[in-house]
């Protein structure tokens, strides 16, 4: 394929990750610092943050949900379909959200509101990512795959900056303009995101592997049938391995919000701010790391960065406790930048290498997303509840996330690398 053809696969690949992550991570950074009080209003602020982070962590659980509905689109009508159809519904429940009256307005249907929104939005994200991935992977040349598989996973960070980037200037307003109106902003104008989104994704064909399948006449009939009788193992493989790359990245970049301005006495501004010079700095390392992975293999990757965040999960919080911005700043790139990347560069084209082109889609659907629900959106929940049952010491946080790495170096041990392979053959 020619080469311009292939930077315009990458573009929708990215564009559409970004937007979806966007639009995620806007809600999990406006939970901690608004929904607690406009829409889970209770005495106590403590369960007001707990219902918000829960309302953050409920979409994760229906996460398999869109990830069995749309593999199944993905695997038996094609890649690019889905694609649209993942990106419409997240567009539409996010500018929703940004419409929405609060508990002080209409009472209980509030918070019922807001979170059948974030559930559509959780149907959305769990076909996305799947369909973005195999866009840029079933189209790499097999030297080129990790470098290729890296690119969807940019757009989490990306994501999360623009997020994060949209609500650090909305907090420039005085407090009762953002706490008003300058929260919803972010969530109105994402709609401009997604029909760029949806213009961009409109120019590309369906993926080589997928026409392959087709052409074999394999489709399977149900492929959520075949995968877990053909595949099972794989499965497993893949949510213990998610489970690393999910839980610690929202401690470092969602839990951080609260803990931060809440416990530590840092300003919102300057929390937001560190977050956000990390994931810049982590957006850039991500596809270095997945064209590292090209030359030295996926897993020798992966297994560097797990074993990192064993080995920092205590610094991490030692150097956020000194009460400095720039040493904020300095744990926060660590965290993001060196010791997660490499994971996240990684960890859509090895889940893309153990399975077979024609249930694809759903075996790395299913993988990422039980493992986003077992271990991702619970984390900032964990971690909270965690602080406030052992009187906000940040131990049972730093064990927690040595945990999550045990597991994952545990579901990887018998992975094979398959750098430079053919993906389907």
């Amino acid at each position: 394929m020619e080469k311009k053809q292939l930077n315009k696969v990458l573009v929708a690949s990215l564009v559409g990750s970004s937007i979806e992550w966007f639009d995620y991570f806007l809600y999990g950074t406006v939970a901690a610092l608004v929904f607690n009080q406009l829409f889970f209003v209770n005495e106590d602020p403590t369960i007001g943050l707990l219902l918000a982070y829960a309302s953050f962590a409920l979409a994760f659980f229906i996460r398999p949900f869109g990830g069995i509905i749309f593999s199944h689109i993905g695997d038996r009508i094609g890649r690019k379909k889905t694609l649209v159809l993942t990106l419409s519904l997240m567009g539409i429940a996010t500018f929703g959200m940004g419409l929405l009256p609060t508990y002080q307005a209409i009472g209980i249907w509030a918070p019922i509101l807001l979170i059948t929104l974030r559930l559509i939005q959780g149907l959305g994200i769990g076909g996305e990512w799947g369909g973005a991935l195999l866009l840029a992977v079933e189209y790499a040349p097999p030297e080129k795959r990790g470098l290729f598989g890296s690119v969807p996973q940019m757009g989490v960070t990306i994501g999360m900056v623009l997020g994060t980037f949209a609500l650090s200037i909305m907090t420039l307003l005085p407090e009762g303009s953002f706490m008003t109106w300058g929260w919803r902003v972010p969530f109105i104008l994402s709609a401009l995101l997604v029909l760029f989104g949806l213009w961009i994704r409109k120019g590309i064909d369906e993926t080589p592997s997928f026409k392959e399948v087709q052409e074999r006449g394999e489709i399977p009939k149900i492929p959520l049938v075949t995968t877990f009788k053909t595949h099972w193992r794989e499965v497993l493989i893949a949510i213990g391995a998610k489970v690393v790359e999910t839980a610690p990245f929202y401690i470092f970049g969602t839990f951080i919000v609260s803990y931060a301005t809440s416990y530590l006495d840092y300003s919102r501004t300057a929390t937001l701010n560190a977050v956000m010079i990390a994931t810049i700095i982590t957006t850039i390392l991500i596809p270095i790391m997945g064209r590292l992975s090209d030359k030295v293999g996926r897993k020798p990757l992966y297994v560097w960065g797990a074993v990192g965040m064993i080995l920092y999960a205590f610094p991490y919080f030692w150097l956020i406790k000194q009460g400095s911005v720039a040493l904020l700043v300095i744990a926060t790139i660590i965290g993001l930048g060196i010791i997660w990347a490499p994971i996240t560069a990684v960890l859509g084209t090895m889940f893309s290498e153990i399975f077979s082109a024609e249930v694809r889609y759903t075996g790395i659907s299913l993988g990422y997303q039980i493992g986003a629900a077992l271990a991702g959106g619970t984390a900032p929940l964990v971690a909270t509840a965690l602080l406030a049952e052992f009187n906000n010491s940040y131990v049972p946080v730093a064990l927690y996330i040595i945990f999550t790495a045990v597991v994952s170096l545990i579901a990887i041990w018998a992975v094979k690398d398959r750098k430079n392979e053919a993906l389907d053959q």
